[in-house]
């Protein structure tokens, strides 16, 4: 509070205590009435006491002239002890406007003023409840900020809209207002929502001042009685001044908040500035060095080097297969590098084909000129990947007619034909398996069609060369010959094999593979009847619906042999068990499971029992049924071989 606020507050209480004096005086009236009434002022009695003076003077008969006197000195009395009243109040007033003043100058916590503020005003006017609200620019209304007294939860949530209740007309119209009897006030817009939130808190006498910054009204401050009360012109006067100050102190605490936030942005924008510095000079640096590389023939792995090094971090090339496939595919997708966990993913890429990913290791915050310069090696690293391809292209049709000819069995020299394969790095003396590789999708024209070949070949080719084998195109697909490692299947081989190139090409591949295969250089014909084993295990894999799937010959056993051309193997297991199989799918029973084990156990229900763990009658129960299904003639030898092979076929198809 200003000096000339003290000063002027000082003169008023001067003024109060002259009046004070000026009707003290007059009360010494002779005969001494004024005794009674000037011990009461003393020990400051109600307004009720001064009347007993008067009654007992009636009484004990005294004369009029006596009891006029004391009905005089009563009422100057009465005068003094209001102004003494008044004067009280208004010390109280200024002292609690200069607390609230003294708050607002040491601000510190803007909540805490406005508690204060809303607390004051509510012990001063001797209200059950004070609140304030503010306007919410963005939504058009006033909420409830702080409450004072408040006990019903759905009064402290409310919004009021512009002009809606006592409070949204303040905010609309910039002045006080004041009701006696809220429910029964028609001045103001009553809604159900406030209403309800009103009458939650039980408040029927209801003041509210704007809270004004400059014209703009911001909020309201509340006084609020649960009973019916007239507010005097000096208690909205009060009100008004806590209003301002609680305006002063929302100004004050917005002030200091985009204060301390443009201090903040100068600070950020120094940092920026010499981080920027630095980056940029990174930026400078890992140019020069990604030139450097391309211009002497650099390796991928030199590029990963050199980034890591710019970067301080690890750095690491990885194949498309190795690296984390969403996060791969959302780089490869956007077109930029990807964050997970601590890790960034840049995929590799060259016309749409995915070749691998640059990953750097343990830096979650990177800066975006160093993601930037991630992103660049990635690039450097494809254009690398594709110069080393224009390369290889010769070395894979070199591989690919080497393939030919042991499939054509053309060159049958085995010196020959060594001496091409370890040109190639590859051993035809170890152990090998033939894969037959498939695309399953349809292309939508020709011309996709063979794009799509093309890049299923150029995949293979390349999974060939870092396996040490060979890849050639053929019967529209691919042919793969792939050494076989130490503990290592075919099935398993076929299955890898299916999901790389799947993974490559970003479609669905199916591999067929032979079973193991030795001497190719002493017997090239052995190449070509393994990859028509290969072949037939991709016709039985497809006509099973198990696309996108690897398999060998050894998963399929006989049933193999039964497999290749265009069988409708679909129908011939639902011509044959279809009842079966449909009755435990409707009843949960488990008839199927049992025709296999008694097949399996040499069509004895004894063996049967111990193989299904349940009593010798539940499996004659079973088979009871099975025969009321498939007719009583189910276990003649030739329904019984027909009964055998569907089971063994539908077990399969079930696998994938």
């Amino acid at each position: 509070m200003s000096r000339d606020h003290v000063q002027s507050a000082g003169r008023n209480g001067a003024d109060a205590a002259g009046a004070a004096l000026t009707a003290e005086t007059a009360v010494t009236a002779p005969g001494g009435a004024e005794a009674p009434f000037l011990e009461l002022l003393a020990r400051g009695a109600s307004a009720d006491a001064y009347e007993q003076p008067v009654l007992l003077a009636r009484a004990e008969g005294r004369p009029a002239e006596a009891i006029a006197a004391l009905e005089r000195a009563k009422q100057l009395a009465l005068r003094v002890r209001a102004e003494l009243e008044g004067r009280r109040r208004r010390e109280a007033e200024l002292s609690a406007l200069f607390e609230t003043a003294h708050d607002l100058a040491g601000l510190r916590d803007l909540d805490s003023v406005l508690q204060a503020i809303v607390q004051r005003a509510r012990s001063l006017l001797g209200t059950d409840v004070a609140y304030l609200s503010l306007n919410d620019p963005e939504r058009g209304d006033t909420y409830m900020r702080v409450t004072e007294g408040s006990v019903a939860a759905r009064f402290q949530q409310l919004r009021l809209g512009m002009g809606e209740g006592l409070g949204g007309l303040v905010a609309q119209t910039a002045r006080p207002y004041v009701t006696d009897d809220y429910f029964k006030d028609g001045r103001f817009q009553h809604t159900n929502a406030i209403d309800s939130g009103v009458r939650d808190e039980g408040l029927v006498a209801i003041l509210g001042v704007p809270l004004m910054l400059g014209p703009h009204v911001i909020g309201v401050l509340f006084a609020a009685d649960r009973r019916a009360r007239v507010f005097e012109r000096e208690q909205i006067a009060l009100l008004g001044s806590f209003a301002a100050l609680a305006a002063a102190a929302i100004d004050s605490a917005n002030m200091l908040a985009e204060t301390r936030t443009a201090l903040a942005g100068l600070e950020r924008a120094n940092e920026i500035i010499r981080d920027r510095s630095a980056v940029i000079e990174r930026a400078s640096d890992v140019h020069d060095r990604l030139t450097e590389l391309v211009l002497r023939g650099g390796g991928v792995h030199d590029v990963a080097a050199a980034v890591s090094q710019v970067l301080d971090g690890t750095v690491e090339f990885t194949e498309a297969a190795e690296a984390p496939a969403e996060p791969l595919e959302a780089s490869r997708a956007e077109g930029h590098a990807v964050c997970q966990g601590e890790d960034w993913i840049a995929a590799v890429t060259a016309g749409g084909e995915l070749l691998g990913a640059l990953v750097l290791r343990g830096h979650p915050g990177l800066d975006p000129v160093d993601q930037l310069t991630l992103e660049r090696a990635a690039m450097v690293t494809s254009l690398l990947l594709l110069a080393r391809r224009s390369a290889a292209e010769a070395e894979q049709r070199v591989r690919g007619e080497l393939l030919d000819d042991l499939l054509d069995a053309r060159d049958r020299d085995p010196r020959l034909l060594r001496e091409r394969a370890s040109r190639l790095h590859a051993d035809l003396d170890a152990t090998h398996v033939v894969l037959a590789a498939r695309l399953d999708g349809t292309a939508p024209d020709a011309d996709q069609e063979a794009d799509a070949r093309r890049r299923l070949w150029s995949a293979a080719s390349h999974l060939a060369a870092t396996r040490h084998g060979l890849a050639a195109a053929r019967d529209g697909g691919t042919v793969l010959l792939l050494p076989l490692k130490p503990g290592d299947t075919a099935t398993e081989l076929a299955r890898r094999t299916a999901r790389q190139l799947g993974t490559a090409v970003h479609e669905t591949v199916t591999v067929g593979a032979s079973g193991p295969v030795q001497d190719l250089a002493v017997a090239p014909d052995t190449v070509a009847a393994a990859y028509a084993e290969g072949r037939r295990c991709l016709d039985a894999l497809r006509l099973l619906g198990r696309s996108g799937d690897g398999a060998a010959a050894e998963d399929f056993g006989f049933v193999g042999l039964l497999l290749a051309g265009d069988r409708d193997i679909a129908g011939f297991v639902d011509r044959t068990i279809g009842e079966v199989v449909a009755y435990d799918e409707r009843r949960g029973t488990d008839l199927v499971r049992t025709l296999d084990a008694y097949f399996t156990c040499g069509m004895s229900p004894a063996r049967t029992k111990d193989e299904l763990h349940v009593h010798v009658n539940t499996v004659a129960q079973r088979l009871e049924r099975v025969a009321r299904l498939l007719g009583d003639d189910w276990q003649s030898p030739a329904r019984a071989l027909e009964i055998q092979l569907a089971l063994r076929l539908h077990r399969l198809s079930a696998q994938h």
